[in-house]
């Protein structure tokens, strides 16, 4: 990743290009819920942009993960928030990068402990190499690839920026 790359305006594009899916799909009131911690910063902007009345979702997938073995368990755990009923709902999860697709799978393993909705459109600020299961975005502001062992995170809250390592 050669390029310097402006969150603010792959936000606002990824936002757009949401809208028009939602359209395009007869969406009408999608709920928003952000994967903490990276993607509820992302999905804060795009629940913005999309100006909807209903309240952000977040989701702190921790306990659904697959990997505690290699990471332990994260000791700064918090809550998710779903302030709203999902069953039968259009939900657009939000994400701030697609890699192994590991965390999506967590995710989506919460969300489905919660209800069952309509529908789930996966959004995500990057998608990247390296995906360990078959999961893709349905909307992604870009798809960068990294050489082996790179890694690319989200810094944040109030500036966004991308850090690669």
């Amino acid at each position: 990743m050669n390029e310097q790359i402006n969150v603010d305006d792959l936000i606002k594009q990824l936002a757009d290009r949401t809208m028009h899916f939602l359209k395009n799909k007869n969406i009408d009131h999608p709920l928003v819920v952000g994967i903490h911690t990276g993607g509820v910063w992302v999905a804060k902007k795009i629940h913005h942009a999309l100006q909807l009345d209903s309240p952000l979702g977040q989701l702190d997938i921790s306990f659904y993960r697959d990997d505690f073995t290699k990471i332990g368990i994260n000791p700064q755990v918090k809550p998710s928030h779903l302030p709203f009923e999902i069953d039968n709902q259009h939900i657009l999860l939000v994400d701030d990068v697609l890699s192994t697709g590991r965390t999506i799978r967590a995710a989506l393993n919460e969300l489905f402990d919660y209800g069952r909705p309509a529908s789930i459109t996966l959004v995500v600020l990057i998608e990247r190499d390296g995906r360990e299961l078959p999961i893709q975005a349905d909307l992604a502001g870009k798809h960068i690839s990294l050489a082996p062992g790179q890694h690319i995170k989200l810094q944040g809250p109030d500036s966004l920026s991308l850090m690669l390592s």
